[in-house]
């Protein structure tokens, strides 16, 4: 077995779960990747290496001889890794942004993903907005946050990763007494003529104002001017009380007094969410962060997408990649 001048310990957590599992499905569910890429990454070990790793067949994986004797040293390395990570401070709360109080989806999967991993510390920020919490992700002041990936400027997108989490339908939060507030769904058309509030001119939330221009173009409905920007549940209620705008929401969107949330239809427009971490960032509870996106969504059918659904071409490409 030759000997490179250097292995990339992701490499070697590929192996070690694979070693682990003997099946490249189970490993890539551990692992949170494709089963492709995991493929490829034994693969890339065994063409640095010189050697085969496993024996596989069409009915069952097995480690060679070779893989046999390098199995206990690869985890005496990975656990080196972790120990020097732990070292260096990675056993610091992972500190999560969930946007705002009252959504649903980040909070549950911070909820899981505390059920998940008991030993690790998840703390919950509050950033309202991706592009808000983009710059403090890539400053280091936090961890992991969730939003539309795709409406993120392509310098910031450049320093982040993410793992697609749900399509979630879109809805509109309406004055109580509102014509459109006795139907049970909002058809868009039925928006034509409406001014709609979708966050203009609120530094932290772009991506959101960008999705909705998208949504309302052609419809015949307007995008709010930006208002003052609300900091705060109760100052939001008074703004939106005193403009008497529709509010472009999602479907798990928080109530607000005097208000009724209502469902879009013809077609259902969905928002996108990802979880989103800074490149390169190692800690032991992001694992788990990540782990919990995967289950929740799965559970929940989160990443289907409606049929007749609506979402711009560019966020489907982001939304594809899993």
């Amino acid at each position: 077995m030759a000997a490179p001048a250097h292995l990339d310990p992701r490499l070697l957590r590929a192996f070690v779960t694979v070693a682990e599992e003997l099946h490249f499905t189970r490993a890539a569910t551990r692992l949170y990747v494709a089963q492709q890429a995991l493929s490829r990454d034994v693969r890339r070990l065994e063409r640095d290496l010189g050697s085969e790793l496993f024996v596989r067949t069409t009915r069952q994986v097995t480690l060679t001889a070779d893989g046999e004797r390098l199995l206990p040293y690869a985890r005496a390395v990975l656990q080196a890794q972790d120990d020097l990570l732990a070292a260096a401070g990675q056993a610091r709360p992972l500190l999560v942004d969930l946007n705002s109080p009252g959504l649903a989806t980040p909070r549950r999967i911070l909820h899981r993903a505390r059920e998940l991993a008991p030993a690790h510390e998840l703390m919950a920020r509050y950033e309202s907005g991706l592009t808000g919490a983009a710059g403090e992700l890539l400053a280091g002041r936090l961890d992991a946050s969730f939003g539309r990936f795709a409406g993120l400027a392509p310098a910031l997108r450049a320093g982040l990763d993410q793992q697609p989490v749900r399509h979630e339908p879109m809805a509109v939060v309406l004055p109580e007494d509102h014509p459109l507030a006795a139907l049970t769904e909002v058809p868009l058309a039925a928006l034509a003529g409406e001014t709609v509030y979708a966050g203009a001119g609120n530094p932290r939330t772009p991506e959101w104002t960008d999705l909705a221009r998208s949504l309302f173009e052609g419809r015949g409905i307007t995008l709010a001017s930006p208002a003052p920007l609300a900091v705060g549940e109760e100052e939001f209620q008074r703004i939106m009380a005193r403009t008497r705008h529709p509010i472009l929401a999602v479907v798990d969107f928080p109530p607000l007094p005097s208000t009724v949330l209502r469902p879009l239809v013809d077609p259902v427009p969905l928002s996108p969410v990802s979880l989103v971490w800074r490149k390169g960032m190692i800690h032991p509870a992001l694992d788990a962060l990540r782990r919990a996106a995967a289950v929740v969504a799965a559970e929940e059918g989160w990443l289907r997408r409606p049929d007749g659904g609506w979402l711009p071409d560019r966020d489907i490409v982001v939304m594809a990649a899993r």
